[in-house]
């Protein structure tokens, strides 16, 4: 199914129907709390990896009651850091990660968050989808994050026909309008993580394609 820009909008339209009530992606409830602030943006994404939002955002809290900074962060042990964030999957890891990241960010970004792609992905643990993630949400440049949410739903609904997250991201910048690119990923977030609820609740006049879809 080819769909033409007004399609595209139309279903856009939908989606922001749907998700009207819901719980938003983790991420905007941290700009919420804290601001947009780029440094606990990052910081939450490479907490979000291999877990689940509703887990990572009280670890957020947790961590960044003790460090928002740069500097904060890397005055906590090793130790303490991994008791803060001990919940999340492989916390092990992402301390250090964490703790790698904050300390390349002070001596070569003067302890900010660079919003380029190249320099995004150079940093320890920060791949496409989180570098798309942050330059949206951070600085509001046009990227499209794709997780497994936006990679499945995408070719489920025949927008695209693709079988890596790559192949997605780069589809999708070709058949989506550029003011839809960073909202794309919240509206199939939040369609993807409350699916059951939407199943369970499909009075949703003009959605039943969509519905039927889930």
């Amino acid at each position: 199914m080819m769909f033409s820009q007004q399609q595209l909008s139309a279903l856009i339209d939908h989606l922001r129907m749907l998700t009207t009530g819901l719980t938003p992606p983790m991420t905007e409830t941290i700009i919420h709390e804290y601001g947009k602030n780029p440094y606990l943006i990052l910081i939450s994404c490479l907490l979000s990896l291999r877990a689940r939002d509703v887990v990572t955002i009280h670890i957020c809290r947790e961590l960044f009651a003790h460090a928002q900074t740069p500097e904060e962060l890397c005055a906590l042990s090793p130790e303490a850091l991994e008791r803060l964030i001990y919940k999340s999957g492989f916390y092990k890891n992402k301390a250090r990660t964490l703790q790698a990241v904050s300390a390349l960010l002070i001596t070569h970004h003067n302890s900010t968050v660079p919003h380029t792609e190249e320099e995004l992905l150079a940093l320890p643990g920060v791949g496409q989808k989180t570098a798309n993630l942050v330059r949206g949400l951070a600085f509001d440049i046009p990227a499209i994050c794709v997780d497994t949410h936006v990679h499945r739903l995408s070719n489920q609904w025949g927008i695209v026909h693709t079988r890596t997250a790559d192949e997605t991201e780069k589809a999708l910048k070709k058949v989506l309008p550029l003011q839809y690119w960073i909202e794309w990923n919240r509206l199939l977030v939040m369609i993807g993580q409350n699916k059951t609820k939407l199943r369970s609740g499909s009075g949703h006049h003009g959605s039943k394609f969509i519905l039927s879809l889930l």
